[in-house]
């Protein structure tokens, strides 16, 4: 890329040699300062600075903490869900106006430029920070006044953080600005990876209607017409099985790029300071001397004994990353999935519209070009079409 070597990488053995050596394979530093926009927090920080905030947001996503049927079901009726919704509208603007830019000729400092798109831009990250600010602010009172907290994501977040200030010093914990931007991952990287798993699943299960028909049975089975509990949703095989085929075929991340900054041998290969890694997620994934001649098809039951069998422990399937720094809302992100998806199948029948193309492209995840246009099924009505954002 110019001047700056670069290893494109599909090799299972060596994509788990970068993935457990994160300190000495770290994210690039620079790159498009846009993206920092969207989110950066966590899936920003390298090294020390990394380990920390690991250590302080692992017990938000911890397994027991993960109730996510009840916590989702109340936050509806809750006051804050109006903040909530309008948080996710302007991240998902700031998105598109990010994607836009990205999308143009880039010039080094363009972003500095008063245009209309630049200033609503601005505009999105101040509203933005202060709407999380505010929402923190109000935990931080309702704390000090003796309510408990931990009942969501940023609850257990301000409980962990201020936990580990007390246990060592100020320098222990994170900063507001720290936290804010934390929120600002969860709520991008939430929605819209979580967000495009569902899309390529309806894609799949329109144009699929056998295995639509197994998940919606297997749903009816374990919880009739009831709202989907935790115990429930850790029973779903066939579900499970569809979404790890959804991720294989349709990663949200189509690639991760990772730099060394010293003199690195890498399998056979020596690779001087400077050069970038390019982990192929999408290509692994549709390696056919890995995953055979079939390696093109919907078959979730290719993952009918798990995801550790089918690969042999090899980093052949990486659609949350691997090694130590692997995806820390990947169980957060699949049990949304999984109760999104029951809900779904417990009210609708759906198969693949006429006017649906076929046009996957990668803008920050990989998404419809053309959008997922799939229409209901009912033998006594008209089909109602519908496009799946």
């Amino acid at each position: 890329m110019g001047p700056v070597p670069t290893v494109h990488i599909t090799e299972p053995a060596m994509i788990k040699e970068v993935f457990a050596n994160n300190y000495q394979f770290q994210k690039p530093r620079g790159g498009n300062p846009l993206i920092k926009l969207l989110a950066t927090g966590l899936a920003d920080a390298e090294c020390d600075r990394w380990s920390k905030h690991r250590k302080i947001i692992n017990p938000a996503f911890h397994v027991e903490k993960l109730k996510v049927c009840s916590y989702c079901l109340k936050f509806l009726n809750h006051n804050n869900f109006e903040e909530g919704k309008r948080i996710f509208e302007l991240q998902r603007e700031q998105a598109e106006l990010v994607i836009e830019a990205i999308q143009s000729i880039y010039i080094r400092g363009s972003r500095f430029l008063p245009t209309k798109r630049n200033k609503r831009m601005k505009e999105i990250e101040r509203e933005v920070k202060g709407s999380i600010r505010n929402i923190i602010n109000k935990r931080i009172i309702a704390i000090k006044n003796g309510e408990s907290s931990a009942e969501d994501l940023l609850g257990i977040l301000l409980d962990s953080n201020y936990k580990a200030i007390k246990h060592g010093n100020k320098n222990s914990g994170l900063s507001i600005d720290e936290i804010i931007e934390e929120c600002k991952l969860f709520y991008f990287a939430g929605q819209e990876t979580t967000g495009n798993l569902l899309l390529w699943t309806m894609v799949l299960l329109a144009q699929h209607t056998d295995w639509q028909a197994k998940a919606r049975d297997e749903v009816s089975l374990i919880f009739g017409n009831k709202r989907p509990d935790i115990d429930g949703l850790n029973r779903l095989k066939t579900v499970s099985m569809i979404f790890s085929e959804v991720l294989r075929l349709y990663p949200p991340v189509d690639s991760l790029t990772r730099m060394i900054h010293q003199e690195t041998k890498i399998g056979n290969i020596t690779l001087p300071a400077g050069s970038i890694l390019q982990l192929h997620t999408l290509l692994t994934h549709h390696d056919r001397d890995i995953w055979g001649d079939d390696v093109k098809e919907f078959k979730p039951e290719r993952f009918y004994e798990g995801v550790s069998k089918v690969t042999k422990g090899q980093a052949s399937y990486i659609p949350f990353g691997g090694g130590p720094r692997i995806c820390i809302g990947m169980n957060f992100a699949l049990l949304e999935a999984k109760t999104a998806l029951s809900m779904i199948l417990q009210h609708f029948r759906f198969d693949i519209s006429p006017s649906y193309s076929h046009a996957p492209y990668s803008m920050v995840t990989l998404q419809p070009q053309l959008g997922a246009h799939c229409q209901e099924m009912e033998s006594k009505r008209l089909n109602i079409e519908f496009v799946i954002t």
